[in-house]
């Protein structure tokens, strides 16, 4: 057990520090103190020693100087057991400090002010925070080191329970807890300065080495299956996205609950009219636009019933009553996220205690890098956030396609960016009615969507993510009754597939632009 008879508090977050100093002074801990912690901790009747008048040093250079001098660090340091530290101490009369209580400057949020400059920035790297947190972590067995207030009440509890001393198991707890406090926030300042101080030769955007930081939401229950752990985490500095959503109703969110939730939610996100968006197994099912919300999930419901079954389902507009009962007659599904909910339509779902119901209220399209992990490393990609302009597609085949055809490829397409590839969507109208997705042929994906769809597809529009190698899936479109197709184009076998739409009368345009997912 370690006595706490000296505490230096030196805080920017001030929130519970008047609990924790009460409870120290009345074990009777000398508290030294900077600015406005001192101040605080005097107004409320709590006795303290500026750190100035302890060193004999006052703050200088603007308050850039306040705790980096020997009698804080070596009060910090000095291994307690070794004979010639302590002599040293004596002889240049510096006292042994037992706790130290800091948090640091707010880097992070002083970056994301509107308008901050690079001088405000600048002065917002704390110095003094970091080098006390460090020092007193590294002497851990000897000084209790709090960098974070949620630990304030565990202290606190302990304190009262060992009459002012702290066990050395939440001494050495507490120390870890430093490094990576302050390995967080190194990294934010190192991703920001290296982003605002970028070199010009570096075009792409993409760092030379990049420094990702997240911190736990919460523990899953498992992973993508039972025998595999997972967690939750958030992106420090993020503040927008599926991490802000709120659960309504419903039991505990799995890892592939997460997992399809963001992919519903990246495509609801493309369309501007009520929309309806059903996933499985991270592809969507269904997808429909129209006026209203519940034509719109009617539609995404019906393009596959089966496969909707324990589905995910994403809304671009709040859940009403109308919409509600359509969705409760359509079987079992796993969770229903949107916007938001009127009263009338939870009550309808308050019987489902599985069904998650999720409100995320922000719905605007992000853009940030995509990362996937690879075995030794990563892959980073700029977001794929291509859009296209109907007046550039390239009509290529002797047959045109109609304005109605037009607005139905167009919301294909939108859909066949966010479906693993290889991708086939069929539509009618701005709903879809047979979906092909994630296979390793382009024919097979349209067999499938054909299959899908049944008798739907007579009359339908086709999009497909990537152009086509061979004209054999044009003559599984014709069969399935296609009569407009968009595709990116580009192919050796261009000429071929133009012909072949020809030769039965589909009218094809290409974008230039291919939407692959893997």
């Amino acid at each position: 057990m370690v006595k706490i008879k000296r505490a230096l508090i030196s805080l920017s977050d001030k929130t519970g520090i008047v609990e924790l100093a009460k409870e120290l002074s009345n074990f009777g801990a000398e508290i030294l103190s900077t600015g406005g912690t001192a101040k605080l901790l005097r107004e409320n009747g709590i006795p303290v020693t500026e750190v100035s008048a302890y060193t004999g040093f006052p703050e200088m250079l603007d308050g850039r100087v306040k705790t980096l001098h020997p009698k804080i660090h070596g009060g910090l340091l000095a291994l307690r057991n070794n004979p010639e530290h302590m002599r040293t101490l004596k002889e240049h009369n510096i006292g042994l400090i037992d706790m130290v209580v800091v948090n640091l400057y707010p880097f992070e949020k002083t970056t994301q002010k509107p308008g901050v400059s690079i001088e405000e920035v600048i002065e917002n790297i704390d110095i003094g925070g970091p080098s006390m947190l460090r020092s007193a972590a590294k002497n851990h067995q000897s000084v209790a080191v709090i960098c974070n207030p949620a630990r304030y009440p565990q202290v606190i509890s302990e304190l009262k329970k060992n009459n002012g001393c702290l066990t050395e198991e939440l001494m050495r707890e507490l120390g870890v807890e430093v490094y990576g406090h302050t390995s967080k926030y190194d990294a934010a300042i190192y991703n920001y300065l290296s982003g605002y101080f970028k070199p010009k030769k570096e075009t792409e955007g993409f760092p030379r080495e990049l420094v990702l930081v997240f911190e736990k939401i919460q523990e899953l229950r498992y992973g993508e299956n039972p025998h595999q752990k997972a967690a939750f985490y958030k992106e420090k500095e993020k503040s927008a996205g599926l991490i802000n959503l709120k659960q309504l109703q419903g039991k505990e969110l799995s890892f592939n609950n997460i997992l399809d939730l963001n992919a519903a939610l990246e495509l609801v996100k493309e369309f501007q009219n009520p929309a309806a968006v059903i996933v499985k197994h991270n592809n969507p099912c269904g997808a429909a636009e129209d006026k209203e919300l519940k034509s719109a999930y009617l539609n995404a419901w019906k393009c596959d019933k089966l496969s909707a079954f324990g589905g995910i389902v994403a809304l671009n507009r709040r859940l009403d009553l109308n919409t509600a009962k359509v969705v409760a007659k359509s079987g079992f599904l796993e969770c229903i996220i949107a916007p938001g909910f009127d009263k009338e339509a939870l009550a309808l779902f308050k019987d489902k205690k599985n069904l998650r119901l999720l409100e995320l209220a922000d719905l605007n399209p992000i853009d940030e890098p995509e990362f996937k992990r690879i075995t030794g490393g990563m892959l980073l990609q700029s977001k794929d956030l291509a859009t296209l302009d109907i007046d550039k597609l390239k009509v290529v085949t002797k047959k045109k396609p109609t304005k109605a055809q037009m607005e139905s490829l167009v919301f294909g397409w939108k859909v066949a960016k966010h479906v693993k590839s290889n991708a086939i969507i069929f539509t009618k109208g701005t709903r879809t009615v047979g979906i092909g997705a994630g296979q390793m042929s382009r024919v097979d994906s349209v067999m499938i969507a054909k299959k899908k769809s049944g008798n739907l597809s007579k009359d339908c529009c086709l999009a497909s993510d990537a152009f086509f190698p061979k004209a054999d899936a044009i003559s599984w479109a014709h069969k399935a009754g296609a009569r407009a197709i968009v595709q990116p184009g580009g192919s050796i076998a261009d000429q071929e597939i133009i012909a072949a739409c020809d030769k039965y009368k589909i009218a094809m345009v290409t974008t230039g632009i291919r939407h692959f997912r893997h």
